[in-house]
């Protein structure tokens, strides 16, 4: 635990610090990645001696086979990680590939980010892929690699790197918050969609359909989503922390000892981190991930409401310490708070979206198969459990005025809490999961699953423990066999399928218009086709757009920009006029501007400097005539 809290110390506090320096230096560059590294170390160092050693409230009994299924799952995390990190992306003769077809639109857009803020454009920069915003994106992670591309790690290894490590912080965080049963649900989520194999003998992803919603966790989001490489362990430690900062001594129910595992589920006697540390976790957390800091505020508001005094000030003293640095990282990332809300009332998630759309019994058995009632079974179970312990006649020296019979409700619903931790964090789990079924809080509805993967983590620990750990074991195995096959053979067919890979862009040409462009100013912004692997991009420089797909989630209405680009390349009779008003320096002429602006007649050649040509195609200089 000291090394996990010390490692995301490092991250939060060399980022931050980074944006801080960044912005009274005007840019990032080798000395401010040099100076926000050390200080991220001293706080890492700092938190990994002010941090304590987990350690669990009651001795469990191991018998000889008891680590056995932590020893499998240990080994199926560690081949995920390393097939799909390792092979992230690499080099296949003159060609750079990609793994996953999930990742090629994302890996192009955060290789965009990195190179751009290693470029040392001023902060806060200018938004690369639209020229009318600064850059709205939570990109912490990507930030994070741009102080090692700056410190001389090549990029390459540095995105590996970062994945074998925050898949190793993520694989601990999921162990002292679930034990191996919150490892294999993260790895093997997954409703029936499996279980085509039976019928089709092809062992492959077959939660990777368009038709399914619930995809599979590691591949179609941990792999392409680089800041839950960050925000998975981080948000898990925080809810380690609460666990064991507001319900110490607090039992669950016993489990049988045939299936105990060490860790699996226990409450540990303290909560490990200082509050420093806790702040620094939970107020960063919006420049990683916006979706895990909404949900880890929806789960510290319903502790806060039910808590008692004790649980209430350290929440508000957490939320107080927070909100002004939280704040200042939304405002960075969302330009200023300018960009619109994207939140918008849609019940029932994905279910009646084209291709996801099936009746409701149809759908939600085939994305989650048996997990919702066996989710329904356990709050059933936990609410007659807590209106069981509830008393059946009130004190006679319990006051009668109205107030005095609220406090008296209040402190019995708040002893009911404290003592079922289940309910206290089941309860936020629900409203999270109720949240992303009725409110869209992105342009694609199903970016909500961003979501639905934290109800789900917060719950499986509590599903273990409080029901399926009591039933026997056939019934154990049944049960663990429906809800995990199918994602066991989506996540391994996925990872063994198509092992050559998938073409991500041409290194010759990319590496010729990195060497002319490192001679241009890093300011300059380009008109060239959007496309999301465009040498220009992935070198970190600034299109008039990038890619549609990713204008669209990040909620640009950029039509008429797009149609403006369009008359620009296609050769307008006032072309100057049309590059000033995008803010264009430089046309870029390609291969791709060759295939999508055929008939354009190109006045630039004739009318504008050529500042560079070679195979890659040319560029040319808008604001200076041709010789």
């Amino acid at each position: 635990m000291r090394w996990l809290a010390g490692g995301l110390t490092f991250v939060n506090i060399s980022v931050v610090s980074a944006v801080l320096l960044g912005l009274a230096a005007s840019g990032l560059g080798r000395g401010v990645a040099f100076f926000a590294t050390l200080i991220g170390v001293f706080f890492a160092v700092w938190a990994i001696l002010a941090t304590a050693a987990p350690s669990d409230s009651k001795p469990v009994v191991r018998r000889p086979w008891s680590r056995v299924w932590f020893w499998v799952l240990a080994g199926c995390f560690a081949f995920f990680a390393f097939r799909a990190f390792c092979w992230l992306i690499f080099i296949d003769g003159n060609q750079l590939k990609v793994q996953s077809p999930n990742n090629l639109g994302d890996l192009a857009l955060h290789f965009t980010y990195i190179r751009n803020l290693a470029s040392g454009v001023p902060l806060w920069p200018e938004n690369p892929i639209y020229a009318f915003s600064h850059l709205r994106y939570p990109v912490g992670t990507d930030l994070f690699n741009s102080l090692l591309v700056l410190l001389g790690f090549d990029l390459l290894r540095g995105l590996i790197w970062a994945g074998l490590l925050g898949s190793l912080a993520t694989f601990y965080a999921l162990y002292r918050w679930g034990g191996s049963f919150g490892l294999a649900a993260f790895l093997f989520n997954g409703g029936t969609a499996g279980f085509q194999l039976l019928q089709t003998w092809s062992f492959m992803d077959y939660q990777g359909d368009k038709s399914i919603a619930w995809k599979s966790l590691p591949l179609a989001m941990f792999v392409t989503q680089r800041g839950l490489l960050y925000a998975l362990p981080a948000g898990l430690l925080l809810l380690y922390q609460w666990r064991a900062k507001y319900f110490q001594g607090a039992a669950f129910s016993k489990t049988p000892s045939s299936v105990a595992t060490p860790n699996d589920g226990v409450l540990e006697n303290a909560a490990p981190c200082p509050l420093w540390v806790e702040v620094s976790l939970y107020a960063t957390m919006p420049f990683f991930h916006l979706h895990t800091f909404m949900a880890l505020s929806i789960v510290a508001a319903f502790l806060f409401i039910v808590g008692d005094a004790s649980i209430r000030k350290q929440l508000g003293l957490l939320a107080g310490i927070a909100f002004l640095p939280a704040t200042f990282l939304v405002w960075t990332i969302t330009d200023h708070f300018k960009a619109r809300s994207l939140m918008e009332w849609k019940p029932g998630w994905v279910q009646t979206v084209e291709d996801f759309r099936k009746p409701f019994l149809l759908f939600w058995f085939e994305n989650f198969g048996i997990l919702l009632p066996l989710v329904l079974l356990l709050v059933g179970f936990l609410l007659y459990r807590a209106w069981k312990s509830f008393p059946r006649e009130k004190p006679t020296a319990a006051p009668s005025s109205l107030a005095a019979e609220a406090r008296y409700a209040g402190s019995l619903v708040t002893d009911i809490f404290r003592r079922t931790p289940a309910l206290a964090f089941i309860t936020p789990a629900a409203l999270i999961f109720l949240f992303a079924y009725f409110v869209k809080t992105a342009p694609w509805g199903w970016d909500n699953i961003k979501l639905i993967l934290w109800a789900y983590l917060i719950t499986v620990p509590f599903l273990w423990r409080e029901l399926i750990a009591h039933w026997d074991i056939p019934v154990r195995v049944g049960v663990c066999f429906a809800l995990f096959a199918s994602g066991f053979i989506s996540l391994f067919g996925g990872l063994l399928h198509d092992p050559e890979g998938y073409g991500f862009a041409d290194r010759a040409e990319l590496d010729a218009v990195g060497v002319i462009t490192a001679k241009l100013p890093v300011a300059a912004r380009y008109a060239a086709y959007p496309t999301y692997n465009h040498p220009l991009l992935l070198q970190g420089r600034k299109l008039v757009l990038g890619y549609p797909g990713h204008l669209w989630t990040q909620g640009f209405d950029y039509g008429k920009v797009s149609d403006a680009l369009g008359v620009l390349m296609n050769g307008s009779p006032d072309w100057r006029k049309q590059a000033r008003e995008l803010r264009v320096r430089y046309i870029f002429w390609g291969r791709e501007e060759k295939a999508n602006y055929a008939q354009s007649t190109r006045p630039w050649e004739r009318e504008a400097k050529l500042v560079a040509s070679g195979a890659w195609g040319a560029i040319y200089d808008v604001e200076t005539p041709a010789l």
